[in-house]
């Protein structure tokens, strides 16, 4: 079996959870947040929408900096509203799922690297970056969008099971 079929799966699963979560964000709390170091409610989304765009990025590319000549990369637009930030992310899931679905073992076993001005933060192979700084980075952002909604007594979706609000076998 080929990596990206063994990893496809997942990737579904892990979307369609993002996708219930980010359907869940209220308009009238967009500029909610815990706490003063805390992102807002829509930057928190917002990032999640983004994130799953760098499957096709690292797919793609050998490499990325994060701060290129010294000068931090410039963040993505916070989307302005729940239809422009579910657009973000179905435009990312659909170009990440084909980059997976395209990718061959030889080049998801290749190495990618991060850097930041220059210098190696980090360098694994495609794979490794896929799981880790996508996928498990995604699935981190949505655990805290759904305390972020907890916290603003929105129901959290039924992610991998029953929430205190939903029970998919009931």
């Amino acid at each position: 079996m080929a990596i990206s079929d063994a990893l496809l799966p997942e990737f579904d699963q892990e979307m369609a959870g993002v996708r219930k979560t980010l359907e869940r964000v209220p308009a009238d709390k967009f500029g909610w947040q815990p706490h003063e170091k805390s992102s807002s409610m829509m930057s928190l989304a917002g990032h999640l929408a983004h994130l799953v765009g760098w499957t096709s990025m690292m797919i793609d590319t050998g490499q990325l900096d994060l701060a290129p000549g010294g000068e931090p990369m410039a963040p993505p637009p916070t989307p302005n509203s729940v239809a422009e930030l579910l657009a973000t992310f179905d435009t990312n899931a659909a170009a990440a799922r084909a980059a997976i679905a395209g990718a061959s073992d030889e080049t998801l076993m290749q190495p990618w690297t991060l850097l930041h001005n220059g210098l190696t933060t980090l360098s694994l192979p495609r794979v490794a970056v896929l799981r880790t700084f996508v996928m498990n980075h995604v699935i981190h952002h949505r655990a805290q969008l759904g305390v972020y909604l907890r916290m603003n007594d929105v129901p959290v979706p039924s992610i991998y099971g029953p929430s205190a609000d939903e029970d998919p076998f009931a």
